[in-house]
Parts: structure tokens; C-alpha cells; sequence
């Protein structure tokens, strides 16, 4: 961690915003995610306070739900659960298993902490969930209110539309643009905020 410290040098972020980034040139060996990880204002306290109240954390695929898990398990004990739990067997004619898998996931926990590394679609319905009724498609009713959402989806199919789109719509975030992301970063900074957490309990 001193190397990238040394190596990252002054990056425009403080403290857990920091570690987060750390944590993420950590897992990925890739100094250049720097310039394009973004923080929403208060978005890392909020996610924290909700980890430490023991928030559910939904994941978009069984890979991140297993990178969280163990971090969850030493620390508040956390909830842990891939969307895809909630999936249909087969996608629906004009969508995808994750899309689908997230519209039923968020309507039994609004609140959770949401991290999305591989599935724009997912990310999408995230957000069309959120809007308005009346400027979306008919939805079961929800009090849609996720304590944070981590965007980083990885890929170049709709991807950096998704990040685009999350970045405008006023939910708490910590999101990579462009092409970056994974299961694995997705992962890496929901367990920074965990460790933060953990060690500012009092």
C-alpha cells in the first residue's frame, strides 16, 4: 500500500475516499483508475453508516457477492446476496436475467448497498426503478432509496451509457467511467468502506 501511495500521488481525494482508491489500484494493479473513479458528495459516510447498521449488500453476480462475503462476515455481518437469486430461469423477450433479477431484489430491500460490476442492464433498471412514476414504465410501487450505489460495470455494451446515466440521477455513488470496472472493484471498494467502518466504530 505505500508503494501505491507513492506511486498515486496527490489524487484530489481524502481519507476513506482515498482508501477506497487504494484499495482498487490494489486489486486491479492499474494506477490509471485514478482519474476516473468519482464520488458523489457524502456518498462513502452514507454507505458506511449503512454497513454498520447492517445493511443488505446486492450484488449483480455471484463472484462480488463471494469477495464481499468474508469482509461482511469479520465486520457487521452484513447480508450478502447476488441479484441473480432473484432471476428468472431464462430472460425475458427484449431484456436480461440481471435486469430482471434487480427489479425484484430492490423491491424487497430498497435500501441495500448496491454493487454493480458486470451487468449495465442491471444498473439501468436501478435507475429507471428510481425515477418517478410518471416517467417510467409501470413498476410495483417502491420507496426505492439505496443507501449507495457502486457503478462499475465493466465492458463496452452499454457501459459507459449506464455510469452516464447514474451520474445524473442524484443516488448516493462511487462509480469508475468509461470502460473499467469488474466484479472485483466492485467488490474492492464495498470492502475499503467495510474496513473504514469497522475501525471508526466506537
Amino acid at each position: 500500500m505505500r508503494i501505491i501511495r507513492e506511486r498515486l500521488g496527490a489524487t484530489g481525494h481524502e481519507g476513506v475516499e482515498s482508501e477506497v482508491l487504494e484499495r482498487l489500484v490494489h486489486s486491479s494493479g492499474d494506477l490509471s483508475i485514478a482519474p476516473d473513479l468519482r464520488f458523489s458528495a457524502g456518498a462513502c459516510q452514507r454507505g458506511m453508516a449503512a454497513l454498520a447498521s447492517g445493511a443488505v449488500i446486492l450484488t449483480d453476480t455471484a463472484m462480488a457477492a463471494a469477495a464481499v462475503a468474508p469482509m461482511a462476515g469479520r465486520t457487521f455481518a452484513n447480508p450478502v446476496r447476488s441479484i441473480l437469486g432473484w432471476a428468472p430461469a431464462l430472460a425475458p423477450a427484449g431484456g436480461t436475467r440481471s435486469a430482471e433479477g434487480m427489479a425484484a431484489a430492490l423491491a424487497e430491500h430498497p435500501q441495500a448497498v448496491v454493487l454493480i460490476g458486470s451487468a449495465p442492464t442491471a444498473l439501468e433498471r436501478l435507475l429507471e426503478l428510481q425515477q418517478p412514476a410518471s416517467l417510467r414504465a409501470p413498476e410495483p410501487s417502491l420507496a426505492l432509496s439505496p443507501a449507495l450505489v457502486i457503478g462499475m460495470p465493466v465492458g463496452f455494451v452499454g457501459v459507459a451509457e449506464s455510469k452516464r446515466h447514474l451520474a445524473g440521477s442524484g443516488l448516493p455513488q462511487i462509480r469508475l467511467e468509461g470502460s473499467k470496472g469488474g466484479a472485483g472493484l466492485a467488490a474492492a471498494a464495498v470492502n475499503a468502506l467495510l474496513r473504514r467502518a469497522w475501525l471508526d466504530r466506537s
